[in-house]
C-alpha cells in the first residue's frame, strides 16, 4: 500500500509538526520585515546631518543670487530664469579635459506609481558646499557637493493609484529659512529641516482624487513659497498657490481659468466648461523684484483636443500671466495660443532680459514661436517661429493668430506634435553673448478629435495625437532675442530634451536623448566635449563651485512621457544618476 492516499495523508500529518519545528529553528533574522523601520535607517552611508548652509538663505538673499555665482540658490540659478552662470574656470580652452568628479545613483525599492515613466528631471540646488536635490517617487537628498557623500535622505510614500498623465517625476526643490521645500506627486507641499531631513510641516494643496498632481520646483519669493498644480489632462481647474515658509499657512490662490462673472469668463462659451478648464501651472515661474511681478506660464485648456465643448479663446490658459506675489492678483496676461486644441500649453519658462533700456521677457512656446514681451505690461515686441509649425501663423508684430490646421475626426497631420516644438526642458540666456539657447523637438503627429465624456479622475483628452517617429529630429539653437534670428544650430538625430546651461566660460551645456552630455562653444555651436551617461537626459544641468573649484552637475535618467516626444527611444536604457564633472 505504498501509494495509498490514506497512508500518504497519515505520513504527512505525522511529519508536519516536525517540519514546522525545523522551520522555526532555522528562521533567519529579518529586521526589515519584523518591525517597521525607515528604509534609510539601513543605509550606513547616510551621515544623518548636513551643515547648516540653508539657515542663511532668505528671499532677500535669493534676490542677490547673481552676487554669489559659486552657489545655485534657486531653480533657474536666479530669479530671472536665465540659467546663466558667471563661473568661467571651465571654459572653451579646457572643457575637453572635463572628467567625472563623482556620481550619485538611486534606484526604486518595491512598487511605485507609473513604473514605466519615472524620470530624473530635477535641477540641484547648491548652497555653500551642500547640494539639495529631488528624485522621482518622492525622494529628496542632501549631499556633500564635493564628494557626493549623502548627508540624509527623505522619502514621501506615494499611493499607487495617483492619476499621472506624463510621468512619475519631480523637477526640484527650493531652499529657504533652513528648510528644503518640495512638492510630491500626490500634491503635498512639504518643508524639511535642511540639516536633518525631518518634516517641519506638510500641506496638501491639490486633490488627487480629482486628477490633480504636482511636479514642479517651488519658487521662494520674500517670506512665501509659490507652487502650481498639474493634471489638465484630467479636466481639473489649475491653480497657483502661495504659502508662508515659516508655517505652511495658505496665503492666496490664483485660478488661471475664471469662473462666471470674473474677467475673462466670457471666453468660455460653455457655461460649465470652466469647472474642468485645465490651465495648470506645472513649470516654475520667474520673478522681477524691482517690478514685484512673478511670471508664470499656464497649461492647455481641457479637454486637450476637442475645442467644440469650450468655444472661445479660453482665457487664461496657454498664456503668460504676471502676478503680484503679495496678493496673487493678475496684473497682465498674454495668451500665446488662443483656443488651444493642440495641447501646446504655455507653461515653458519665462526668461527676463534687459535690452536697450527695455525690460523684456522671452518665452519659447510649445507652439513653435519665440515670444518677446515687454514684461512691465505684457505688450508684444515680436513673435518669431523657431521650429516647424504648420498648425498656424502668428503675425510677428501684432501677435494675430491665423489657424491653418486643427484636429479632425478623420485625423490631421500637424507640426509640431503634442510635445510641442520645445517640450518643458529649459532654454538659457548668456549675458556674455546676448543669445538665447533652446532645445527643440522637430516632431509631427496625426491629431484626431472625438468626444470624451468627463468623469472625475479619468483622462479627459477629447481626442488623441499619434506621433510620427519618421519626422523625428532635434536641435540646440542659438537665437538673437532682438530679432528672433537663428545664429547657429547643433543637430541631433533625436529630439533634444535636456535643458541648457550657459556659462561665462563661453560654453553651453545640454543633454541628449541618447545619454550624452555635450558642451558647445556658445558663439559658434562647435561641439567641444561630450560624455556618455548611459541613459537619456531629460533634466537640467547646473554649475557651482566649492573652494575655488568649478563643477557641472547633470541628472541622467530617461523616462516620462516618452511616447509623446521620442517614441523611437521608449525601450532605451533607463536610469537615475547625477553625474558631476570637474577639471582634473
Amino acid at each position: 500500500m505504498p501509494n495509498s492516499p490514506f497512508l500518504r495523508a497519515f505520513i504527512a500529518a505525522a511529519l508536519a509538526p516536525l517540519a514546522l519545528a525545523a522551520c522555526s529553528e532555522r528562521k533567519p533574522p529579518l529586521p526589515v520585515t519584523e518591525e517597521a523601520k525607515p528604509f534609510q535607517s539601513l543605509n550606513a552611508r547616510l551621515t544623518g546631518a548636513a551643515p547648516p548652509a540653508a539657515d542663511g538663505v532668505t528671499g532677500a538673499r535669493i534676490e542677490r543670487a547673481r552676487s554669489e555665482p559659486q552657489n545655485w540658490l534657486t531653480y533657474y540659478g536666479a530669479y530671472d530664469g536665465q540659467r546663466y552662470s558667471a563661473l568661467d574656470q571651465i571654459n572653451t580652452g579646457n572643457v575637453a579635459t572635463l572628467k567625472p568628479a563623482w556620481v550619485f545613483q538611486y534606484g526604486h525599492i518595491g512598487l511605485i506609481p507609473a513604473p514605466a515613466t519615472y524620470s530624473f528631471e530635477a535641477t540641484p540646488i547648491v548652497v555653500d558646499g551642500v547640494m539639495y536635490v529631488s528624485g522621482s517617487d518622492g525622494y529628496v537628498w542632501a549631499i556633500d557637493a564635493v564628494t557626493g557623500q549623502p548627508h540624509w535622505e527623505y522619502h514621501h510614500a506615494l499611493p499607487f493609484d495617483i492619476p499621472l498623465c506624463c510621468g512619475n517625476v519631480n523637477r526640484g526643490v527650493a531652499v529657504a529659512e533652513g528648510k528644503v521645500l518640495f512638492v510630491t506627486a500626490n500634491a503635498h507641499l512639504i518643508a524639511l529641516d535642511a540639516k536633518t531631513g525631518a518634516v517641519v510641516w506638510d500641506r496638501v494643496f491639490a486633490d488627487t482624487r480629482a486628477g490633480e498632481s504636482a511636479t514642479l520646483a517651488p519658487l521662494v519669493i520674500k517670506d512665501k513659497v509659490l507652487v502650481g498644480s498639474s493634471g489638465a489632462e484630467y479636466g481639473v481647474r489649475g491653480h497657483i498657490d502661495a504659502f508662508e515658509i515659516a508655517t505652511g499657512k495658505p496665503l492666496w490662490r490664483f485660478y488661471p481659468v475664471p469662473k462666471p462673472g470674473e474677467p475673462g469668463s466670457e471666453s468660455w462659451g460653455n457655461a460649465d466648461a470652466w469647472q474642468r478648464g485645465g490651465g495648470t501651472a506645472w513649470i516654475t515661474g520667474s520673478y522681477d523684484p524691482e517690478l514685484n511681478l512673478t511670471y508664470w506660464g499656464t497649461g492647455n485648456p481641457s479637454p486637450d483636443f476637442d475645442g467644440e465643448v469650450r468655444p472661445g479663446d479660453n482665457l487664461y490658459t496657454s498664456s503668460v500671466v504676471a502676478l503680484d506675489p503679495d496678493t496673487g492678483q493678475m496684473r497682465w496676461h498674454y495668451q500665446l495660443t488662443p483656443h488651444d486644441v493642440w495641447d501646446f500649453d504655455g507653461v515653458n519658462e519665462n526668461i527676463l532680459i534687459d535690452q536697450d533700456g527695455r525690460r523684456l521677457l522671452a518665452h519659447f512656446d510649445k507652439n513653435g514661436y519665440l515670444f518677446v514681451l515687454d514684461r512691465t505690461n505684457g505688450q508684444l515686441v515680436h513673435a518669431t517661429p523657431f521650429a516647424n509649425a504648420d498648425w498656424g501663423e502668428i503675425d510677428r508684430n501684432t501677435g494675430r493668430v491665423t489657424v491653418r490646421k486643427v484636429p479632425t475626426p478623420e485625423g490631421e497631420f500637424i507640426c509640431p506634435g503634442p510635445a510641442g516644438a520645445k517640450e518643458w526642458p529649459h532654454a538659457a540666456y548668456s549675458q556674455q553673448t546676448g543669445l538665447l539657447y533652446t532645445p527643440t523637438v522637430e516632431l509631427c503627429a496625426t491629431f484626431r478629435r472625438f468626444r470624451t465624456e468627463f468623469k472625475e479622475s479619468l483622462p479627459y483628452w477629447g481626442g488623441e495625437a499619434k506621433v510620427d517617429p519618421k519626422t523625428r529630429l532635434g536641435h540646440l539653437k542659438a537665437i538673437d532675442p532682438t530679432t528672433g534670428r537663428q545664429v547657429w544650430a547643433f543637430r541631433s538625430e533625436h529630439p533634444v530634451l535636456g535643458s541648457t546651461l550657459a556659462t561665462a566660460g563661453g560654453l553651453v551645456f545640454t543633454g541628449l536623448a541618447t545619454g550624452e552630455v555635450v558642451a558647445l562653444d556658445a558663439r559658434s555651436g562647435q561641439p567641444l566635449w561630450q560624455f556618455q551617461t548611459g541613459s537619456g537626459i531629460h533634466g537640467s544641468p547646473m554649475t557651482y563651485s566649492v573652494g575655488g573649484k568649478q563643477y557641472v552637475a547633470v541628472p541622467s535618467g530617461w523616462g516620462g512621457w516618452i511616447e509623446g516626444y521620442a517614441p523611437e527611444l521608449y525601450g532605451a536604457q533607463r536610469g537615475s544618476a547625477l553625474f558631476v564633472f570637474a577639471l582634473p
